[in-house]
């Protein structure tokens, strides 16, 4: 299960990751760095209040679907999710009118935030329904949904930037795509409540299991943000859009491989558990540390030998230099919070044991709080950079210590020394060839570097790739004969 999701998912995560730098290519020279940093502030507000009040709902429909055994269980299941959703969306709706309406916000930044915000109901219809495709292992309706809405809410945000929407446009993008795509998917999912009832205990179930992993990605995401708001009380909001141009940059490329491994082998885990007990969910939770290290390993390393090429490339002028200098670091912490979420804490969902996902984050959370109040006033957005890669070390260092107490999963040190090898190998290719500046220089290092990496990971067969290699041209071999 956990391969055919890889590759299943691949098609959804290449239109992610090109989304996701076309979004910083297109909105840095869109928008002005003032009103860019307005729409990273905007956004984290909005991420979080997603996370807060929906997030339960969907790790609800991700963890039980395939734990219910009856058809009348499956309708009780939807049933209970999709009306608590609509019930928690309109108070939502009514509460984030209030808000924007009269608390005390700068005018600009009022209705970025009120754009954002109004598409959070939206998103999380849309996510169930995606959270059920992943979870039934129907990976091509999974997928082309995540790319329906990926780039609808590019080109929509595109478009009212130039209809001159400012620091909004992104986030009408955000908001209006997944409601397109409502009409399409919602019907079909709600047929599956008929005969259903909301059981308040199930209910209860589902929120003791839930909301815990609401808790702990909130401070996730408040370990994630709280750089922003700090350079924009230490500072301004162009630092904080210089800032959010190099995090997006390294970030999106990290969490773009992390979110489709994530994909695939959170599902793969739960059924190995529930279908084959602590032997298959081991075997299936250290394929997936070692392609994790694989893959993500040189990826980190990559973006920031690439920092400076890639900033000129991709950032707009205003931003680039100041997106050079924080991307290496940013990587580094994607890396890190990646192992973190996608494998390690993922025991915690699997042993049930979700209210310790809120020490897991609220460590890390409060490290990055007190690193940051400590490193901004003094080395600006760079001390904002040191303090993120700071505390996401610290968060992966406990995560590992408390996991261990519920469910210890494997980590395959042999990989990660493999695949370190081979990262110190393209680095030591990459750093002597000549500065030409923008996609030129980028072009040369990506390819020279990934062509040394392959190369040497074959060599040590890093997390068994030469011997997945060797049967892929076996078999490939035997259909020819």
């Amino acid at each position: 299960m956990f391969w055919r999701g890889v590759w299943g998912y691949l098609p959804a995560n290449i239109v992610q990751g090109v989304v996701g730098f076309l979004t910083i290519v297109a909105f840095t020279r869109l928008l002005s760095a003032e009103e860019f940093g307005r729409y990273a502030l905007a956004f984290s507000v909005m991420t979080l209040a997603h996370v807060a009040v929906f997030s339960w709902l969907e790790a609800a429909m991700a963890r039980f679907w395939a734990a219910q055994r009856t058809d009348l269980d499956t309708a009780d299941h939807f049933a209970g999710l999709y009306r608590s959703a609509f019930a928690i969306g309109i108070v939502f709706l009514i509460v984030t009118t209030a808000v924007v309406l009269l608390a005390p916000l700068e005018p600009l930044f009022r209705w970025a935030l009120a754009a954002g915000l109004y598409g959070a109901p939206i998103r999380c219809l849309v996510k169930l329904a995606q959270e059920r495709y992943r979870a039934a292992g129907e990976v091509s309706r999974a997928a082309g949904l995540d790319m329906a809405t990926a780039i609808g809410g590019l080109a929509i945000g595109v478009g009212f930037a130039l209809a001159g929407a400012g620091a909004a446009a992104p986030l009408i993008g955000l908001a209006l795509a997944p409601l397109l795509t409502l009409p399409f998917i919602l019907p079909g999912e709600w047929r599956r409540a008929t005969g259903g009832v909301l059981d308040p205990v199930r209910m209860g179930d589902y929120a003791r299991y839930g909301y815990p992993i609401a808790a702990g990605l909130s401070l996730a995401l408040v370990l994630a943000s709280t750089d922003r708001f700090l350079l924009a009380a230490f500072m301004n909001e162009a630092a904080v859009g210089a800032y959010h141009a190099g995090y997006s940059i390294a970030n999106r490329t990290l969490d773009v491989l992390f979110v489709w491994l994530g994909a695939a082998g959170g599902p793969a885990m739960v059924m190995a558990l529930e279908r084959g007990g602590m032997e298959r969910l081991k075997e299936a939770a250290r394929e997936q540390a070692s392609t994790f290290m694989l893959i993500g390993l040189p990826a980190a390393v990559g973006v920031a030998l690439v920092a400076r090429p890639l900033a000129q490339f991709m950032v707009g002028e205003d931003l680039r230099d100041a997106a050079a200098v924080v991307t290496p670091w940013i990587a580094l912490s994607a890396l890190l919070s990646g192992f973190t979420y996608y494998y390690v804490n993922q025991a915690l969902t699997l042993g049930r044991r979700t209210g310790l996902l809120l020490p897991a984050m609220a460590v890390p959370a409060a490290a990055n709080v007190v690193l940051n109040l400590l490193l901004i006033p003094r080395f600006g957005v760079l001390g904002a950079a040191w303090a993120t890669a700071a505390s996401f070390a610290i968060g992966l260092a406990f995560s590992m210590i408390l996991t261990r107490r519920v469910m210890a999963l494997p980590i395959p040190l042999d990989t990660l020394v493999r695949c370190g090898v081979a990262c110190a190998v393209m680095a030591a290719a990459v750093a002597p060839l000549p500065a030409i500046g923008g996609l030129p220089e980028l072009m040369l290092d990506a390819s020279v570097g990934a062509a040394v990496y392959a190369a040497v990971a074959l060599v040590l067969n890093a997390a068994g790739v030469r011997d997945l290699a060797l049967r892929l041209l076996a078999r490939r071999k035997g259909a020819l004969a």
